[in-house]
């Protein structure tokens, strides 16, 4: 492949303390490459939150030099630019050679490794060009920050940088670059790489380094005395089970939960054909491209097991015992259910919920989940108005919800019995922190989008304001938070995407 040369570009320093310790794990995990030019960049939409993360003075947000660096039109001093390389199982079938067909790893700097996503073709770029378009740039950098602003393991986005080139997907669209950041960007697939193409050498390097930087108590483990690396599966698997706890809890559906798109550090990575869920339905299927309905909503419990299996299976060279692979797996089974009720039994403000009520409130969350289900009730607005129908002691715009209305009612019923204990304040308080009022509907990005062609990047910047503290009210902004317009049900959103 030819690269674009670089050459005769003053190099511009941030000031900032760059690391570039994946790059010191050898040749075989990466290539060195420098991001693309983009031509004639501007801004799209920046977060000043990431940027006090990375330490990054925020007068840099505003600059012509920030922008033409993290554009991949000039160098950034103390950075190693490079591709990495990893594998994967995608759609249940193993892919082969994968990696960063459209990423560029910057370094790390204040604990945080930097991406530019959509810097241009790598040795790992397949069918794509490896660039990004603007629509998929935003709705990443928007969904990013939104996680985070629910409490979510996420990757985050500093800004998101579009430029007129023309990129061809379905159709000609414009570019754009997304730059992002995670404590670390290794997948699944990484191991998955050097297990499958017999490198046990660059397995174990990769694995040692994760567990010192990242999961250092591996090192000490009780329960895996000796070993390390069944360790690291354990607690890979438990975060895992975390997160994708938080997905169900707020009605997250990823899309496309490929091995290769799973974060070693249980983040929420690669948002591609990602949806909130409008109507509660727990088979909803956001992906076009998932014509078997594999990333199915309430596939991605089991789907996340399956992934981590995959996982143990490349690391099995290194914890040498099938039998204790399958041990380190088994705390996901009991990890995943009681996060996920926790999150739930919060979101009802079950405030003393434990053992003894244990079974009254899951069968009290079953039923709330079924008649959500049966009826297609936006599921946002239901915990919401919930929350507040707690804190008024007034059910009417919750009724107001369902067809069935006498079914509701007998369901709030039982609900009002099971809280008449607990103080009211203590419940919607409880409620209201952890039902946001405002989340990334689709219909809302693809506004956003549609205004950010014309250059008017308003709503992006209003989306932003809003997702970062979805827990507010945000007075005036009632729109964002309402139903969804009968047209997006027709948004189809793919891999591309």
């Amino acid at each position: 492949m030819t690269l674009a040369p670089k050459n005769n570009l003053t190099t511009l320093d941030l000031g900032l303390a760059w690391h570039n310790r994946f790059a010191q794990l050898g040749p075989r995990f990466y290539t060195p490459l420098a991001p693309w030019p983009l031509p004639a960049p501007y801004w799209v939409g920046r977060s000043a939150s990431v940027a006090r993360e990375l330490g990054l003075n925020a007068a840099w947000l505003n600059s012509p030099e920030l922008l033409e660096v993290l554009a991949g039109n000039q160098p950034l001093a103390g950075t190693q630019p490079l591709a990495s390389v990893y594998s994967g199982h995608q759609f249940g079938q193993w892919a082969g050679q994968l990696g960063d067909g459209r990423a560029i790893l910057l370094g790390e700097t204040a604990g945080l490794e930097v991406q530019l996503k959509g810097s241009g073709p790598t040795p790992y770029s397949r069918m794509g060009d490896g660039r990004a378009v603007l629509r998929s740039s935003i709705r990443e950098f928007l969904c990013s920050e939104a996680m985070h602003g629910l409490g979510i393991a996420t990757s985050r986005a500093l800004c998101v940088i579009g430029s007129d080139a023309p990129i061809r997907r379905e159709m000609v669209e414009t570019a754009a670059v997304v730059t992002r950041v995670a404590p670390s960007f290794v997948r699944f697939g990484h191991f998955e790489h050097f297990c499958h193409h017999d490198m046990p050498a660059q397995l174990k390097v990769l694995a040692d380094y994760v567990i010192d930087l990242f999961y250092p108590a591996c090192r000490a483990s009780d329960k895996f005395a000796g070993n390390p690396y069944a360790a690291l599966l354990e607690a890979v698997s438990e975060r895992t089970a975390e997160m994708v706890a938080q997905w169900q809890s707020v009605g997250f559906c990823h899309g496309v939960m490929n091995t290769d798109n799973m974060s070693i550090l249980g983040l929420t990575i690669d948002y591609g054909p990602f949806q909130f869920l409008d109507a509660f339905d727990p088979s909803h299927i956001c992906n076009h491209s998932d014509t078997q309905g594999r990333y199915a909503f309430n596939q991605q419990p089991d789907i996340a097991y399956w992934n981590l299996f995959c996982l143990g299976q490349a690391l099995l060279p290194l914890i040498g015992d099938q039998a204790l692979a399958l041990e380190a797996l088994e705390s996901y089974k009991t990890v995943f259910p009681a996060a996920f009720e926790r999150r739930m039994f919060d979101k009802l403000g079950l405030a003393d919920a434990s053992a003894s009520t244990a079974d009254l409130d899951r069968a009290l969350l079953q039923d709330v989940l079924q008649l959500l289900a049966q009826e297609k009730v936006d599921y946002t607005i239901f915990w919401r108005r919930l929350s507040h129908a707690s804190a008024a002691a007034n059910n009417t715009l919750v009724l107001d919800l369902f067809v069935d209305r006498a079914a509701a009612e007998a369901l709030l019923l039982r609900y009002s019995e099971r809280t008449k204990l607990i103080p009211r304040g203590l419940t919607a308080g409880l409620m209201l922190k952890n039902n946001p009022k405002f989340i990334l509907r689709n219909h809302l990005g693809e506004q956003a989008i549609q205004s950010a062609k014309e250059k008017d990047f308003s709503q992006v910047n209003t989306l932003l304001m809003l997702l970062e503290s979805p827990y507010e009210e945000h007075p005036g902004f009632e729109d964002f938070a309402g139903f969804a317009p009968d047209w997006a049900s027709s948004i189809e959103i793919s891999c591309s995407s």
